[in-house]
This record gives C-alpha cells, structure tokens and sequence, in this order.
C-alpha cells in the first residue's frame, strides 16, 4: 500500500482524511505538532479503522525533524499537506505569524519533495484566495478580488509557490484545493472539528452554544446584500471533502507521467446563509440556539460559493452529503466530546 505523509492530520479535515485514506487503501503517516489538535483524536482514529497509524509528532517548519521522518519511513509516495495557521480573522491581528508560519512550513514540504523524489502533492488551500468576487458562483477562472486577511494571501502566495516549484522541477504533479467552509464531522461521533478556545468557524460555535458552553451564539453582520442580511458561505460536509482528498490523489497518481499544477473549487455549489444554518441546525436536532446579530468582523467576505463543475469532471467527484446530515454529526460529535 502506498504510504502518504499527511502533515497536520490530526486536525478536523486532516484526521476525516486519515481515515478515507486507509478506507480507500493508503497507509497514512501523520505528521502533526498538536497546535491545533489534540493527541486524543489518534486513539479516536484507531478505534474508528481498527489498526494502528503511524505519528510522528514534530514542527513542519522544522526542516531536519521533517525529513528525518521522510527517511524514517523510507517510502513516502504521496504528501498531502493541511498543517497551517487557519483563524481569518487572528490573521488580521497577527500576519506575521501567519505568514511565518504558512510559507515556510511549506517550503520544508517542497524541499523535502525534491531532495527525496516525492513527486504528489495535494495541497490544503482555501476560497479566500478569490478575496469577494464580483461574480459568483466562483469557478477557478473568476478573477481575484482584494483579499483583506494575511490568512487568504498566504494561501494565495503558496499556491504560487507550488506552481513556481512544479514548473521549475520539471518532474512533479500538484493540486490545490480551494475548499469552502467545511462542517459536520464523522458518522460515528469519535472525531469532528475541536478547536482550541473560542472557536473561529460557526458550527463549533452553533454546537458550543447548543450544549451550554457559550451562552449565546454571536451572527457577525446583519445588513448585508443577502436574503436575510447574513453573510453566504458554501457548506461542505467534511467527510465529502475527505473523500474529495483521496480522489485527487487516484488521480495524481494515474496522470503522473507529466508535470502538472491544478487548482479544483471544492465545494457544493449552493450558498447558505449564516441565519439559515443556524435554523437548520434548530431543525435538524430539535434544538432553539440563543443567538443575537453582532457587527461585522473585519476580514468577512460578504458572500461566496462555488462551481464545482472543473472539479467533479476531471477528478469524477461530488459532493453527496447534505446540511441537514452535517448538523446532525456535528451534534453528536459535540455531545460526545466531553
């Protein structure tokens, strides 16, 4: 089986790919600092697969520890790289940190791929490198708009740099993912989004205050040009976008013969507003939430979401989970986090 460096995987989209990777035949090799994440989640990762994962707990800024990983394992194929600083709105606060961070971790990523012949890349980037679009939905050819938040020009700048890298090495395959606002967690209730301290996404916040951790539910921005006033977002369930990880790497590894950079939208193609996932998750569990309108928070994009269509034609993958399904998981995993 094919071993796949999976950096930052015991994070919320990376530990939902750990495990379609092992479903899907992979052995995957976790790389993780814990920054982000907690180390439980790789006992919650074992028990879901029922076999053992390899974890190598290390900086991905620390270039020596992350080859000396690399040569430990001898027969890395594949790397899919999700470690990053991901807060929008700290990044507005603190850009030197994101930008210390982002670029150099994968800059270590990339010189490790060329110094030990790793030719597959799937890189973690996101739709604020389309800053607010004129026109939507958002395909990868829509021009980019200013990007107000260090978080969304690091993405923007990696991908540049991935695009440089591949060009200039002549003999290495990348795709970048430009994913949209991932939500819901595991079927099983073991593993799902956790962050630490108050949480930056919505559903945490939505479940947080569900379960009586937050008194109430702030809704940042209330007057804007939408159906009901609250931004738009594409809401994907986290195990389609999972999924969507492994598919691109089938398809690294059957159209390697050349060298390539690709940039897919994956999203579901339908824009949500913050007010109607808050009363869709009311729906789906029966629940009232306590929520008040706020002002806006620096760095929100008003309204995107995305054409898939690029993505499902040449990687043959769809989004197949619906809202209602990621309210329910994101319940549960809430509920048996404690």
């Amino acid at each position: 089986m094919k071993k796949i460096l999976v950096t930052g995987g015991l994070g919320f989209i990376g530990s939902h790919t750990v495990i379609e990777l092992h479903h899907a035949g992979y052995t995957p090799v976790i790389i993780d600092d814990l920054s982000n994440s907690e180390l439980f989640i790789l006992d919650r990762i074992e028990k879901i697969i029922q076999t053992k994962v390899i974890y190598h707990q290390i900086d991905c800024c620390n270039q020596a520890a992350f080859n000396q990983v690399i040569e430990s394992e001898k027969t890395i194929e594949g790397i899919i790289h999700f470690a990053a600083f991901k807060s929008v709105n700290e990044s507005v606060d603190q850009p030197l940190k994101y930008y210390r961070n982002n670029l150099n971790s994968l800059l270590v990523v990339l010189e490790a791929m060329e110094k030990y012949n790793i030719k597959n890349l799937i890189f973690s980037s996101s739709c604020t490198v389309y800053g607010q679009p004129e026109v939507l939905p958002v395909t990868e050819s829509t021009p980019y708009g200013e990007i107000k938040t260090a978080y969304g020009k690091t993405k923007r700048m990696c991908e540049d740099i991935i695009s440089d890298f591949v060009v200039a090495t002549k003999n290495k395959n990348a795709i970048a993912l430009r994913y949209f606002n991932p939500i819901g967690a595991h079927p099983s209730g073991l593993i799902g989004e956790l962050p630490k301290g108050i949480p930056n996404n919505l559903m945490p916040f939505i479940t947080q205050t569900a379960k009586g951790i937050r008194k109430e539910l702030n809704v940042f921005g209330f007057d804007y040009n939408t159906t009901d006033g609250t931004c738009v977002r594409d809401f994907i369930h986290v195990v389609d976008l999972a999924k969507a990880h492994v598919q691109s790497l089938n398809y690294l590894f059957k159209n390697n013969a050349v060298s390539f950079m690709h940039c897919f939208n994956v999203g579901t193609g339908k824009g949500t507003t913050v007010l109607e996932m808050i009363h869709a998750f009311e729906k789906a569990n029966d629940i009232k939430l306590n929520y008040k309108l706020a002002p806006k928070r620096e760095g929100d994009i008003e309204k995107i979401y995305a054409d898939t269509s690029n993505f499902e034609s040449n990687i043959g993958w769809k989004a197949e989970l619906a809202i209602v399904n990621a309210c329910k998981d994101a319940w549960n995993w809430e509920k048996n986090v404690g």
